[in-house]
């Protein structure tokens, strides 16, 4: 669905085996987008905040795998926005501006903007959209305040061990890729993904999905529906399904669960 290729485009590079799990990178995006503690309660993982928030923008992900070497292998995964060069949350949001693409390509949002609509969250195979106690859309913008300074995204400068590298996205790939790992998750994915992991192994074994992948409702909105909602009719027929799309599907989940 992507028309234009972004220019000069920056990303992330994560190295889940240079993470040593001290979650600086979760404080330093906190402190820098001024977010406000979450209350959470012990759930037997060292793993906290358990998921992304609109208070949290990043998470280490704790993860114990087999290991052949040691009792125990601990992979720590840093999650957040993967900035998708064909971004499906882009593409179904009606609101013009409420998600926009930066100048490095990063997907940012304009809270104001937002309609609450929540159908980028339908949209992100992801699943990273969350929402605030407004209903309006948030999570990580890649610091485009700061790179737009050419500074570096806080979580990056405050990394230290080197996990988080930030930079062109074409340099950060070449780079991974002399150092002989198996797999550069999001070099084609979604058009080329603006957070890109460096794994030793299968993409699988640190909890990602392999070949994500737009789901088509957003797509059939996208070619079809969006365009009708310019014009009368066509308009009440959008509404339609943008109700449906993000109110039908959730109701009939809970209705699920109540029989259960």
């Amino acid at each position: 669905m992507a028309n234009n290729i972004t220019k000069n485009r920056k990303a992330i590079l994560v190295t889940p085996e240079n993470c040593i799990g001290c979650r600086a990178c979760q404080v330093a995006c906190k402190s820098w987008n001024q977010l406000p503690g979450i209350k959470t309660k012990n759930n037997g993982t060292y793993q906290n905040p358990p998921d992304l928030a609109s208070a949290a923008f990043n998470i280490i992900k704790f993860s114990e795998v087999p290991s052949q070497e040691n009792p125990v292998r601990w992979l720590f995964l840093s999650r957040r926005c993967m900035h998708c060069e064909d971004a499906g949350c882009m593409a179904i949001c009606p609101a013009p501006g409420a998600l926009y693409r930066t100048a490095e390509g990063a997907v940012a949002f304009d809270h104001d903007k937002c309609i609450s609509c929540k159908l980028c969250v339908n949209a992100c195979p992801f699943d990273v959209p969350r929402f605030d106690e407004e209903g309006k859309v948030s999570k990580c913008n890649l610091c485009a305040d700061r790179i737009g300074a050419e500074m570096q995204p806080s979580c990056v400068k405050t990394c230290p061990t080197g996990a988080l590298k930030f930079g062109d996205r074409n340099e950060l790939i070449s780079a991974a890729k002399k150092e002989g790992f198996a797999t550069i998750y999001g070099e084609n994915d979604l058009g080329g993904l603006g957070t890109i992991y460096a794994f030793k192994d299968k993409p699988k074994l640190y909890g990602m999905i392999e070949n994500p992948t737009i789901p088509s409702s957003v797509i059939f909105w996208h070619s079809y529906l969006k365009p009708l909602s310019l014009f009368g009719l066509g308009g009440v027929v959008a509404a339609a399904a943008l109700h449906y799309l993000a109110i039908g599907p959730h109701k009939e989940e809970e209705k699920e669960k109540e029989e259960v």
